[in-house]
């Protein structure tokens, strides 16, 4: 699981939902807790009221039509069992007790004021050592209006206050558990619900200069993340219009020079040498070298790559033979390794071609006077190219396949794209290329292929992922173009 930073939306959303539960849990449980307190107060004063009612009922007259009260058995078995627990005094108008129990009880009610029909509570507190709670109210008997006081312990109403203290501790253990797996579940659907931002956003990561043509889905996703979406989008469109431009005028700028250069070329092969037309002719060809690259940056950019089958040992021949008498000129020479059978690879013969141009070239500018340089195909899908130069410090071998890189104190004077071109070719092949230590001095440079898949042919499309290249300003000088 993704560790979640707290700049995170999910766990901004998280918290704020956290602490609205929080909240809303602690109204809910006080709301709860005030409503069966007040339940069981509303319980007790109904408990008190109906007390009043039996014994408004029990009140009768005898024949002379004096009042007494005749309380059912039941009822009076229970008041009899209990005598502390429950207390009641029967008054007529007058105020004269017409039943009391406990005796001292009605002694204590009978210089009390007059009960009205509208309840009135009380409390005795310390009332023959214990807490009472009661009512007096005026009723209607069979013996004419009475006013009838009834009261009990505090002790009486144990039971619901057990059930309420039950009820606290429930409240107190649940409400935090609910709260949790609330929280869980609505963590859960934040998540789900931020799924298409995540799936955007992995697919806005896969963005770059070798598939700008990618655009964001704009169906199915939140109000809130669609006009996001859609912005996004038309700045890609006119990204990708700007990289257009960009490979259109490298391209037309490339081909323009070709044709100058060729004239200039000539014309200079026609003078007698000298020292300034050997420098001039030393200038054009690093123009015509350098024409040529912009052209290779931009047909990598722009036009998709068809693989098919070929065989290492024959392309690497192939570009050892052409460029050998070149070599020679230079005083170096070419030495090329093959093995016996095919190394087959899915590769487009014509880039190969170009990427392993570039690195013998390099190998062959910066080996020293008189040596040689090795191109070897193994049977793992290598091509390694080897001189006995000043090789590449470790820091600068990554930076060496940027364009226009160059490090500082760098003397040579070509562009810094010829790696770069290297190292496209190799990634639109899903291959790479590496530099190392040569053995006994120099560089090793390596193209290494994946194996083939299949017969069947496959279209990459290569462009290049390093438009965003400076040239630095530190490391020690390299020999690449």
């Amino acid at each position: 699981m993704t560790l979640l930073k707290p700049s995170s939306l999910q766990v901004r959303l998280a918290v704020r939902l956290a602490v609205l539960y929080v909240i809303a849990t602690a109204l809910a449980v006080a709301v709860l807790l005030f409503q069966a307190y007040s339940t069981a107060g509303s319980l007790n004063d109904r408990e008190l009221s109906l007390r009043a009612e039996d014994l408004a009922r029990a009140v009768v007259s005898d024949g002379s039509g004096k009042p007494h009260l005749n309380l059912p058995l039941q009822l009076a078995a229970a008041y009899a069992e209990a005598p502390d627990v429950g207390m009641f005094a029967v008054r007529d108008t007058s105020g004269h007790i017409i039943a009391a129990s406990p005796v001292n009880f009605g002694e204590s009610v009978s210089k009390w004021p007059p009960a009205t029909d509208e309840a009135s509570y009380f409390r005795l507190s310390d009332y023959e050592s214990k807490n009472y709670n009661g009512l007096s109210v005026a009723l209607p008997t069979a013996a004419g209006p009475m006013w009838i006081s009834v009261a009990r312990t505090d002790g009486s109403a144990a039971l619901v206050e057990s059930l309420l203290r039950e009820f606290v501790l429930d409240v107190i253990w649940v409400s935090p558990l609910f709260m949790i797996v609330t929280l869980a579940i609505g963590v859960f659907v934040i998540r789900d619900g931020l799924k298409p931002v995540r799936q955007i956003s992995q697919m806005a990561s896969s963005i770059g200069p070798s598939a700008m043509s990618v655009r964001l889905p704009e169906q199915n996703l939140p109000t809130e993340i669609a006009p996001l979406v859609v912005s996004i989008n038309q700045a890609l469109d006119r990204v990708e219009k700007g990289f257009a431009v960009q490979r259109e005028f490298t391209a037309n700028a490339a081909h323009e020079l070709r044709t100058p250069l060729a004239i200039i070329t000539s014309a200079l092969d026609t003078m007698n040498e000298n020292g300034d037309v050997a420098k001039l002719k030393i200038d054009v060809s690093r123009m015509n070298r350098l024409a040529d690259q912009l052209l290779r940056v931009a047909r990598l950019d722009s036009i998709g790559l068809e693989l098919e089958f070929v065989d290492l040992n024959k392309v690497a021949s192939s570009v050892v033979a052409a460029m050998a008498p070149w070599a020679i000129t230079q005083h170096k020479q070419i030495a090329f390794f093959g093995t016996k059978q095919p190394v087959e690879v899915r590769a487009n013969a014509d880039a190969l071609e170009d990427a392993l141009r570039n690195l013998v070239e390099n190998a062959v500018v910066h080996a020293p006077t008189g040596t040689e340089v090795t191109v070897r195909v193994d049977r793992d899908r290598h091509i390694n190219v080897a001189d006995r130069g000043c090789g590449i410090p470790s820091a600068d071998r990554e930076n060496v396949f940027k364009r226009f890189w160059r490090a500082a104190g760098e003397k040579k004077e070509g562009a810094g794209l010829g790696l770069a071109i290297v190292s496209e070719i190799m990634k639109a092949h899903g291959g790479f290329v590496h530099v190392a230590d040569n053995p006994g001095g120099g560089a090793l440079f390596s193209l290494s292929f994946p194996p083939p898949k299949g017969s069947s042919e496959m279209v990459f499309t290569c462009r290049s992922k390093m438009w965003d290249a400076r040239p630095a300003d530190n490391g020690a000088p390299v020999r690449c173009e």
